[in-house]
């Protein structure tokens, strides 16, 4: 299938072409004309899919036709619900960019920085906001929204807001659109808490599902290394170094962790920068812009804050600290590989992580590359035989039984 079998207006079709699309990607070619026609959907996809265009694309295609050449004053039509700041301004940038032959206006609001710009803009009027839960509801508390003339609501990366405790901010925010009112929600993942949301906001939705998250991409070469804990930071020094590697996608699982192995790096001459919650937006987006750039080499980052990273020729991916949730290695890896290029994906496994890494070989099912010619190995026997469990920790840190347990439950069976 080709974009203009997809019935979109010509001034969106240009747009498309001159970004070089030629063929929709599976989760587009299934959720545009569901959203075309006016339908709730449920988008399950992983990252990298190209999710961001299978709503952008028909919401412009929509109110294209609505607004058209109107002198109206502009009334927010599509509202964009997004968990990070990151995600946002790459999504606004994706209206933009596919909407630059219409007449549609959008704006992107997010905290950590003033509201006086984003007031002074929707007070003018926009087609389309694209926002953050804090900042929509902060300014909406203060008078400045109004959303009784919405069209589409879109709630992207679901399974993120949960994590990050927005559940109930969103539930707010969906009771102040319209009931009659188009929503589609997408989501990596589909918790028990996101279907029930997904069941209490939506109609009648239309379900798609593609990539499933236990696949990973095929051009993406996976390695794994059995380490000391304490010798991770030299391993990631080692390899770095040794095998010459650059535009680097570190994982760590907290934000004090990142901070650590950015300072280990740099006492080293190693170009390093952390992104994660605790920087400010600027800050924040100064990283990325360098490392986008290629005047950083490494980049360390929390799982939310990664969100946010959209680059398509990303070289290496490498988890510092194991993921307790085996869907989110998948995620993880799925950074690298984009767009019809390689790419590399490298895992340190400690001894207190085996249990971790048992649980994402058995989602992903593919026999995963053992590298033992390094100098950080474990001391004493296999993993096997020396792994001992992770003790329970808060979320930041990890393992939880009882939400590792829910998460197995709902890797065995797929809700539709």
């Amino acid at each position: 299938m080709l974009f203009e079998d997809l019935s979109l207006s010509k001034s969106i079709q240009k747009a498309v072409f001159e970004e070089g699309y030629l063929n929709p990607t599976p989760i587009q070619e299934q959720s545009i004309p569901i959203v075309l026609a006016g339908r709730d959907l449920i988008g399950c996809a992983q990252t990298g899919t190209g999710k961001t265009a299978a709503f952008a694309i028909p919401i412009i295609h929509q109110l294209h036709r609505i607004v058209g050449s109107s002198k109206k004053a502009k009334q927010i039509r599509a509202l964009i619900v997004t968990p990070t700041r990151e995600l946002a301004v790459q999504i606004g940038q994706s209206f933009d960019t596919y909407a630059k032959y219409t007449n549609l206006t959008q704006l992107t609001i997010f905290g950590g920085v003033s509201q006086n710009p984003q007031v002074d803009t929707l007070k003018k009027g926009v087609d389309i906001l694209v926002a953050t839960p804090g900042r929509l509801l902060d300014l909406q508390k203060q008078g400045f929204l109004d959303l009784d003339h919405l069209h589409t609501l879109v709630l992207d990366e679901a399974d993120q807001m949960l994590d990050m405790g927005f559940i109930n901010d969103v539930k707010k925010i969906v009771k102040l659109t319209p009931k009659n009112r188009q929503t589609l929600l997408f989501s990596a993942t589909m918790p028990i808490a996101i279907r029930e949301l997904a069941e209490m906001f939506l109609q009648d939705p239309a379900k798609v599902e593609v990539s499933p998250v236990s696949s990973t991409a095929e051009n993406v070469e996976q390695r794994v290394y059995f380490v000391e804990k304490t010798e991770k930071r030299n391993l990631l020094y080692h390899l770095i170094k040794n095998e010459n590697l650059s535009n680097v996608l570190v994982f760590s699982r907290t934000k004090h962790g990142a901070d650590n192995v950015v300072k280990a790096l740099r006492k080293k001459d190693i170009p390093a920068e952390a992104i994660h919650g605790d920087k400010s937006q600027n800050a924040r987006q100064r990283v990325l812009d360098a490392f986008k750039n290629k005047e950083v080499g490494v980049l360390v980052a929390t799982d939310i804050a990664a969100r946010g990273i959209d680059i398509d020729q990303l070289p290496f991916v490498i988890n510092f600290d194991l993921p307790n949730i085996p869907e989110t290695y998948v995620h993880r890896i799925g950074r690298t590989g984009r767009a019809g290029n390689g790419g590399i994906a490298i895992s340190f496994c400690s001894k207190d992580e085996h249990p971790y890494w048992k649980d994402i070989q058995k989602l992903i099912k593919v026999d995963v590359k053992t590298i033992t010619d390094h100098p950080y190995q474990w001391h004493a026997g296999s993993p096997e035989a020396t792994a001992e469990k992770p003790k329970n920790s808060n979320r930041s840190g990890g393992a939880h039984k009882s939400r590792k347990s829910n998460a197995s439950k709902q890797n065995k069976k797929r809700w539709y």
